[in-house]
């Protein structure tokens, strides 16, 4: 059997395998399907400083190869996730991750600052695609100015590893990398969703309730692997790669285009234990092809 550990900054995990946030639930929703501690590291839902509601029904569609969704950050917020969701998960012993989101740099450091109390937390991961309240609406991930200003706050209240997730949405990807870099980011996870909308030309009218939504699925596997590639060369941070994954070749690729880890999204919709098969599969591939470390195809494609 390979040596399938990697380190993410000071975070230790078992394997390569992660699931994406707001796949997943807390993990827990899961646990009749698979072992939770045989999963490198759990990203939970996201999580904002107050509880959100959401945005209204409908909310997801089907897209060819794919899925839109405007979920709108649906929880109950943080204090109900730390006294009430973290000590569920404990039992589990699964490598938990809590995805922080937030609409100003303060409200993101407040929620990081929380979940930092947390003594089995090892990690966050900061969604920056949500809107800035204070400068129109547009999202914190699309401008390095942006992207810069909540990792810096966030940075002061946090001391643990802090993976960044990039948005797609921008015209090159590199800059916001090492914007966020700069300011302290331990890791940088890509791509969150692409925007999308689809049509029902039977009403005559946009399926999603807001119009928009986040494609993820299949369908972006290409523009992620492209993206990974590029900031991988573009940073010194470990990068983790989703998008699109649903197999251990596809879980392969990302590794050999720069990914030290990888999250599985859309496809545990489809198959509550993909996680697990994919990591026995790049296990499988590995042993096939005489590699005995995963970290040996880290980057491989140059």
């Amino acid at each position: 059997m390979a040596r399938l550990e990697v380190n993410i900054g000071a975070l230790k995990m078992k394997n390569p395998v992660m699931t994406a946030s707001g796949t997943f639930g807390y993990g827990l929703e899961f646990q009749d399907f698979v072992d939770l501690k045989g999963i490198g590291g759990i990203i939970v839902k996201g999580t904002t400083l107050k509880s959100r509601e959401g945005n209204d029904y409908p909310r997801m569609a089907e897209t060819p190869l794919g899925m839109l969704n405007c979920v709108g950050l649906q929880n109950k917020g943080v204090d109900y996730f730390c006294e009430h969701i973290y000590p569920q998960l404990l039992p589990t012993e699964g490598n938990y991750i809590v995805n922080v989101s937030g609409s100003s740099p303060e409200d993101y450091a407040e929620c990081a600052a929380r979940v930092d109390a947390l003594e089995h937390i090892p990690a966050i991961e900061l969604n920056i695609s949500c809107p800035n309240v204070k400068d129109g609406g547009m999202a914190f991930g699309v401008t390095c100015a942006g992207a810069a200003s909540v990792v810096k706050a966030v940075r002061k209240a946090y001391h643990k590893t802090l993976i960044v997730k990039l948005s797609p949405n921008v015209t090159d990807i590199t800059e916001i990398a090492r914007a966020v870099e700069a300011e302290g980011a331990d890791s940088v996870s890509l791509i969150n969703t692409l925007m999308g909308m689809a049509v029902n030309i039977e009403k005559r009218c946009k399926t999603l309730s807001i119009g928009t939504g986040g494609l993820s699925g299949p369908c972006v596997k290409p523009v992620a692997l492209r993206m990974v590639y590029q900031v991988a060369k573009a940073v010194k941070i470990p990068v983790i790669g989703l998008g699109g994954i649903s197999t251990a070749e596809d879980a392969i690729e990302f590794l050999m285009c720069g990914a030290r880890a990888i999250e599985i999204g859309t496809a545990n919709f489809l198959d509550p234990a993909v996680t697990i098969k994919v990591r026995d599969g790049i296990n499988d591939w590995l042993d096939k092809h005489g590699v005995a470390d995963v970290n040996d195809i880290v980057g491989a494609i140059q």
